[in-house]
């Protein structure tokens, strides 16, 4: 089991690699709760935003099921005016990485392969 130390690492490598992270978070996805998050900008309450996103996870997994999809969700990319977020599952499917960025200054390619080198050492 990955230490509160070993998740804000991950955190401060993704961010490294990247610019423009607004906010990241990893989430306990039964519950919504922040296992370790980081800001850059004070506006952005990280609390929320986990909460929802957890039960946003959750509906896909509701939709996949209504729908007999037989597949694993990896990754939910949401495309905002001036942000993008990115909900990614972790290994054991119990936690996921949240992340959002300033689009204008971000890529999605490099965000996205940022976040598989640094996340997905995570257990």
């Amino acid at each position: 089991m990955s230490t509160e130390k070993d998740l804000l690492d991950t955190i401060a490598a993704i961010e490294g690699d990247v610019s423009g992270v607004i906010a990241t978070a990893i989430v306990d996805l039964e519950s919504g709760m922040t296992l370790a998050a980081k800001t850059n900008r004070s506006d952005f309450d990280l609390t929320v935003a986990s909460a929802y996103n957890s039960e946003l996870v959750k509906q896909k997994f509701k939709i996949m099921k209504a729908l007999k999809l037989n597949a694993t969700l990896e990754d939910m990319v949401l495309t905002l005016s001036d942000q993008i977020h990115v909900i990614k599952l972790l290994p054991g499917g119990i936690s996921f990485l949240y992340l959002a960025a300033d689009r204008s200054t971000t890529n999605l390619a490099i965000l996205r392969n940022a976040i598989l080198k640094h996340a997905m050492k995570l257990d």
